[in-house]
């Protein structure tokens, strides 16, 4: 009886219709795939969903349609960060939070999620947060409650007692501890389905040290080669692609071969690590803006010391690393680890991407083509095709000649609706 109700509660919790017919023409479609510009693009969109994609002088407004006449503007697919926290606060460094209710981070990540949304990333991957605070606001956000990007959510991450996932830098007298730790392969298998359990659809696990935890350092590994392997499995078992938090060179290694979807930060990659990601098709995700901010804002927003000097340290590798691994033909994803610095500028990283060897088109794909690869979500985002949803990013130029038009969008669209400009 308890589980008729609640699927009769899920029903009842459907997602809000969307407008029947949108009509969206611009001066420039770019075509992501292979960056050719198309001109006096047109695109129809019915229910959210895509329906057809021509030229103006060929494809005529439906019947009662929504009209975008977007003069000067380039047409994109809606961006995609694959790596997120929503639920942080960028200005409430070291432990200058722990006084603050719980429900904080919940309440927060409201505002966040639109700022998100309206800098032109309408997917994102939320690659863990506390008390399932994503997995909440998705909900909210597919019910039509908060406006917000979609939301694939890891819910809690998990690693090591004592490791970056861990709860850190407290005394003994607190009892404090995540909830999720996993020791050993059969741990990691329980955790998957733990987390499962309780709606995250990626894994996300922590397989060294970190920058920002406390009593671990970036290079340490902190998950066994057989147990990540063991997590990969059982996520890939159930249909779920994994992440991992993983900054030494070892532990990216190892994260790799152990057959681990992305690797996030991949600060210290090695040449080892860089012939193994090829060799397994691992995806990178280098959040190699977030320093710029960090550094700048890091000590009044109260980032211990400790954890500055780990930033700086890793910094510059970091981003040489991801010269390197690009050069070598690595796949790469676009994510920035949003929630260490504001949410809404996500577009920034752009920008260093192409100072450190991408093209601006690289960049771009990685926000669009590669992450919707990665998600499992290749032609339903990231695109601008019959059968994607109705997501579009508008800038005024030509991004693959000044990418930094991306962190001003003049046009933003989820499903067909439009959140940023726009005209009927």
């Amino acid at each position: 009886m308890r589980t008729l109700v609640l699927a009769g509660l899920m029903a009842a919790a459907a997602p809000v219709a969307m407008a029947q017919n949108v009509y969206v023409t611009a001066d420039r479609l770019l075509d992501v795939s292979t960056g050719r510009m198309i001109q006096n693009p047109a695109i129809i969109i019915q229910d959210g969903i895509i329906t057809a994609v021509g030229s103006r002088d060929r494809l005529q407004v439906p019947s009662a349609a929504i009209v975008h006449e977007l003069t000067g503007v380039t047409l994109l697919p809606g961006l995609i960060d694959m790596h997120t926290h929503l639920d942080s606060d960028p200005t409430m460094g070291g432990f200058t939070g722990i006084g603050l209710p719980d429900a904080y981070a919940a309440v927060i990540s409201v505002p966040a999620a639109k700022a998100t949304l309206d800098a032109g990333f309408t997917t994102v991957r939320n690659v863990g947060s506390g008390n399932w605070d994503d997995i909440a606001l998705k909900a909210a956000i597919e019910m039509g409650k908060v406006p917000g990007p979609r939301i694939v959510p890891a819910g809690h991450s998990f690693g090591a007692t004592g490791g970056h996932c861990d709860i850190t830098g407290l005394s003994p007298s607190f009892n404090m501890a995540s909830p999720y730790n996993a020791d050993s392969p059969d741990e990691g298998r329980k955790r998957v389905r733990e987390i499962r359990k309780y709606g995250a659809e990626v894994i996300k696990i922590c397989a060294t040290g970190g920058v920002f935890s406390h009593n671990t350092e970036p290079g340490q590994q902190q998950l066994t080669l057989a147990e990540m392997k063991a997590i990969a499995e059982e996520s890939h078992m159930w249909g779920l692609k994994v992440a991992a938090h993983a900054h030494g060179a070892s532990g990216i290694r190892d994260a790799a071969l152990a057959g681990i979807d992305t690797i996030e930060h991949a600060s210290l990659i090695d040449d080892e690590g860089i012939a193994a990601a090829k060799k397994m098709g691992t995806f990178l995700s280098m959040d190699i803006y977030n320093t710029d901010y960090t550094q700048s804002e890091g000590p009044k927003n109260g980032v211990m010391e400790d954890n500055l000097r780990k930033d700086r340290e890793v910094a510059e590798v970091q981003r040489q690393g991801f010269k390197r691994a690009l050069a070598a033909g690595v796949k790469m994803v676009y994510g920035t680890d949003s929630g260490v610095y504001p949410h809404g500028d996500n577009a920034k990283q752009f920008a260093v991407m192409v100072r450190y060897g991408a093209t601006p088109l690289q960049a771009i794909q990685t926000a669009t083509i590669n992450a919707a690869d990665a998600l499992g979500k290749k032609g339903k985002v990231g695109v601008v095709a019959t059968g994607a949803f109705g997501d579009l990013v508008g800038v005024m130029g030509d991004p693959t000649r000044d990418v930094t038009l991306l962190e001003k969008p003049v046009f933003v669209m989820k499903g067909g609706e439009a959140v940023v400009g726009g005209d009927e």
